[in-house]
């Protein structure tokens, strides 16, 4: 019609989306599922592993963790990890620079076998090492003339240790050493500088987030490692015994309040260990 105005299309009203809903309702749900299984398999055993070793007060509590096979238990576990850890990060560090900065045959085999351990049951571990140096194994007879004891003593309970936990630095820090490339070692070459001095200079610094995270967790396992322990150590009491395996001992000899107080000795330990591998772990990111 002449004269009239233009018509001007109407927007549509905007609906509401149903899109943010419900991921928000997908989000929550997930977040409380894993809420519940945390409470479930984590929380509630620490809970109770805490009230059962003071069930009893606390005289009873104090008493099971100065006992003497106690302190021997704690000792050894301390002992094993002092000599492992140190150990498996000098493997691991020099694993990890071979297979990210150099190429040579045989890399795929080394992953492999750092990979090993997490393939392999701890128990299978523990009775290699048995049939390798026990009294029947294949160097058996000849430790046994030198006066050499390897298992039921603390050689064998430490190459078992060195077995379970060797992959934890190395898998640690290959990833982040080969996310970082090699080009500032390669620059630090070409002005001159050498193998030791690039590693101290360049390569120690750009991972030591990584690597002391790795550290941490190896420590971790070392510590509360019971398979291939309990199968190298004889358990043999006040001597042999690390925490984990007093703990089982106590148990079964239905001394449950101790077993409990022992237990949350490790309790605390791996506490220590999980705000030590939080902090890295921020550092890291930082």
């Amino acid at each position: 019609m002449a004269g009239s105005l233009p018509l001007v299309p109407t927007q549509a009203k905007p609906q509401r989306s149903t899109t943010r809903n419900e991921s928000s309702w997908v989000k929550w749900s997930l977040i409380g599922l894993a809420a519940l299984v945390l409470i479930w398999m984590i929380v509630l055993p620490l809970i109770v592993v805490l009230t059962e070793s003071l069930k009893k007060g606390w005289e009873v509590y104090v008493a099971a963790i100065v006992d003497p096979d106690a302190l021997s238990a704690l000792r050894l576990t301390l002992l094993v990890a002092v000599i492992t850890v140190p150990l498996n990060t000098i493997f691991g560090v020099a694993a990890a620079w071979a297979i990210t900065k150099f190429k040579f045959k045989g890399k795929q085999l080394l992953i492999t076998l750092i990979d090993l351990p997490f393939a392999v049951s701890p128990v299978i571990g523990g009775l290699i090492y048995v049939l390798v140096y026990g009294e029947h194994g294949w160097f058996g007879p000849w430790l046994s003339d030198q006066d050499i004891q390897i298992i039921f003593a603390l050689p064998g309970i430490v190459l078992a240790t060195l077995f379970i936990t060797f992959p934890f630095v190395a898998r640690e820090l290959i990833p982040l050493m080969e996310e970082q490339g090699q080009h500032e070692e390669e620059a630090a070459v070409t002005l001159g500088a050498k193998g030791w001095t690039v590693f101290w200079r360049i390569t120690l610094p750009n991972i030591k987030w990584g690597l002391l995270y790795g550290v941490i967790l190896c420590n971790a396992r070392a510590m509360g490692e019971f398979g291939a322990v309990s199968v190298v150590s004889g358990h043999v009491r006040g001597e042999t015994n690390t925490l984990p395996l007093h703990v089982e001992i106590l148990y079964n000899e239905y001394q449950f309040s101790a077993s409990f107080a022992v237990a949350s000795l490790l309790l605390i330990l791996a506490l220590v260990t999980l705000i030590l591998k939080g902090w890295f772990t921020r550092k890291s990111v930082h």
